[in-house]
């Protein structure tokens, strides 16, 4: 039998080794440098700007490439209508922008601009601004960004996405835990089951993914799954080749499916092609994903590619170690030796777990303070998980430690059901299935025990898989970061906000004023200020004074010298010499007899 799945092993060598190199060449070419997860960088007109002549064209810049459809740029007029005259294109030639033309004979009012594209690591992002022409209107679309994906398309996709990892990982550690650990035969015909489901599982989780994928980048409805053109788009991306390379490679181990894969005693080449297979399926992932895009790529892919196939020998060892401690039959129950040697196993892909999660850790958040973003909260629960993990592992390591100490003495057969005594003829069973029982020891009890502590760690095992699923559909904390930097740096305003309400006593005196600081730091600053009534609804007022004092310093009271613009009132003069707490006063008259002055403090930065 073993003879027969190795010519198989060999007659799909060079097929393997055609479709890496087919692989690495479609996949790994072109690949530039990019925060990985593109983040909005600027835009003009800039959000929340008043502008008073239309303007002909609406630009957003990315931190990194990315992709665009026809929909990735929409801007709608005051009543909600479409205003654009032409699909999005680059502004400039630069692949992180898009420009999108506008109709001509625009109104005064508030637009608002909704964008959505592709970024370079293949996740889709999306965000909405405003701005204005002339002055604000009482109504505008909708400012909150739509959903970057469907929310059906994007549960099935993440759900895909878990499937595929815990499919690789059956796969993997079914092949991994009879070749190293040499269980016996009864554990040998269990692990072939799991390879079998592994082999499903993952096979028909990456075709339900290469049919979303559709869907998923360009914004349609689960309905886009039966798209033609759709699946035509997703087979030209990078995301879709990967996928329908990784299809190719679980072909090339279909022949395998009747009997499993070689337990033991395979030859170099088999070995070899089985190494470089499992390869090839880690690296389906790493060149669709955050390691393709951002700094080091080469060296995040292969840390990325090493994690994946550790956890997969790590997890799906632990699979094949559970299921052989319930499942194996009677009478070739599971080898005491193999759970010794598979606790050495899983001890070295753990450090190889430890040494790429720290890499991939440093490289995804790039600082401290990135641990405040969503990636680096996601990123802290998987690893108190994994240390759960490791807590349950470490008690595996002691009921491995009690079965091996108990082999010294005479050995009892123990099974499922219990221990038995030495055969009749008075032989002694020897190491291929045997559970031996020290004085004073409870071989059962001990097997109990472990299996107990290694359900616990597959279950454990199982949230990890769902966590990291959540963690690789995250925008890194390095790339939120170095965008909150490119925003200052390109033009995108930083504002500082803030309402005062106001009541001048008179039935129609109450009201708030939205006053806006841009960029709220020190020195020069562009002052506007918008004046609502009681009914939400802007008002014209005869006069708005706004002045700003820092007491404690003996600082003003400075003037912003506000201007009625019509509509809104600004000044571009105020420049204020120091940080810290300001106090802001505003007087606002109503009419001729009726005004008040009212305060808040701001804080402005350095």
């Amino acid at each position: 039998m073993e003879r027969q799945q190795t010519r198989h092993a060999r007659r799909g060598c060079k097929a393997l080794l055609l479709v890496i190199a087919a692989l690495a060449v479609t996949l790994l070419g072109g690949m530039v440098p990019a925060s990985a997860h593109a983040a909005l960088t600027g835009s003009d007109p800039r959000e929340g700007a008043v502008l008073k002549i239309a303007p002909e064209e609406v630009t957003v810049s990315f931190s990194e490439s990315v992709a665009l459809t026809e929909d990735s740029v929409r801007v709608l007029d005051p009543d909600s209508r479409p205003v654009t005259a032409g699909d999005p294109g680059r502004a400039d030639g630069a692949a992180n922008t898009a420009r999108v033309p506008l109709a001509g004979g625009l109104k005064q009012g508030t637009y608002t601009v909704s964008w959505r594209v592709l970024s370079e690591d293949s996740h889709a992002i999306s965000g909405a601004f405003t701005f204005s022409v002339g002055v604000p209107s009482r109504t505008h679309s909708e400012t909150a960004a739509e959903p970057a994906v469907d929310p059906w398309v994007d549960v099935l996709y993440g759900l895909g996405r878990f499937v595929a990892y815990g499919g690789l990982a059956l796969l993997i550690g079914a092949a991994v835990f009879p070749a190293v650990c040499r269980p016996g035969a009864g554990a040998t015909r269990v692990a072939r089951r799991q390879f079998l489901a592994g082999w499903w599982a993952l096979t028909s989780a990456t075709t339900v993914l290469l049919l979303v994928r559709g869907p998923y980048a360009s914004g349609d409805g689960p309905a886009g799954v039966l798209d033609p053109e759709l699946l035509g788009d997703t087979v030209e991306s990078r995301p879709g080749i990967a996928l329908v390379m990784r299809l190719a490679l679980l072909l090339l181990i279909a022949p395998l499916l009747r009997h499993g894969p070689p337990a033991r005693r395979a030859d170099r080449r088999t070995v070899s092609a089985g190494v470089a297979l499992a390869l090839a399926l880690a690296a389906t992932w790493a060149v669709a994903e955050h390691a393709s895009a951002g700094i080091q790529v080469p060296v995040a892919m292969t840390s990325a590619g090493l994690h994946l196939l550790a956890m997969s020998v790590w997890f799906g060892g632990l699979t094949s170690l559970l299921v052989t401690l319930y499942r194996a039959p009677a009478d070739t129950p599971l080898r005491p030796g193999a759970v010794g040697r598979f606790s050495r196993l899983a001890l070295g892909a753990v450090a190889v777990l430890a040494a790429t999660g720290l890499y991939q850790s440093w490289r995804g958040l790039g600082s401290w303070e990135a641990f405040t973003t969503p990636y680096g909260r996601v990123l802290a629960l998987k690893t108190g998980t994994v240390i759960l993990m490791l807590t349950a592992a470490s008690h595996s390591r002691k009921w491995t430690e009690r079965l091996l100490r108990g082999r010294r003495d005479q050995p009892v057969l123990v099974t499922a059901g219990g221990p038995q005594g030495p055969p009749c003829d008075g032989t002694v069973t020897e190491d291929v299935g045997a559970i031996p029982e020290a004085a004073g020891n409870d071989p059962e009890g001990d097997r109990r025990g472990l299996r107990r502590s290694v359900f616990t760690e597959v279950l454990i095992g199982a949230v990890v898989l769902a966590v990291t699923t959540v963690l690789t559909g995250s925008q890194p904390g390095r790339a939120a970061t170095e965008a909150a930097r490119a925003s200052t740096v390109s033009g995108q305003p930083e504002v500082n906000l803030t309402v005062v309400p106001f009541d001048t006593g008179a039935p129609a005196g109450r009201g708030r004023v939205q006053i806006t600081l841009e960029p709220g730091r020190v020195g020069r600053n562009v002052v506007e200020a918008v004046v609502f009534g009681a009914d939400g609804g802007l008002i014209a007022i005869p006069e708005l004074r706004l002045t700003f004092t820092q007491p404690e310093n003996r600082v003003g009271p400075l003037d912003a010298e506000l201007v009625d613009q019509s509509g809104y009132w600004g000044s571009d003069t105020l420049d204020l010499p120091l940080a810290g707490t300001w106090t802001m006063r505003a007087t606002v008259r109503v009419s001729d007899i009726d005004q008040v002055t009212v305060s808040k403090t701001v804080e402005i930065t350095p």
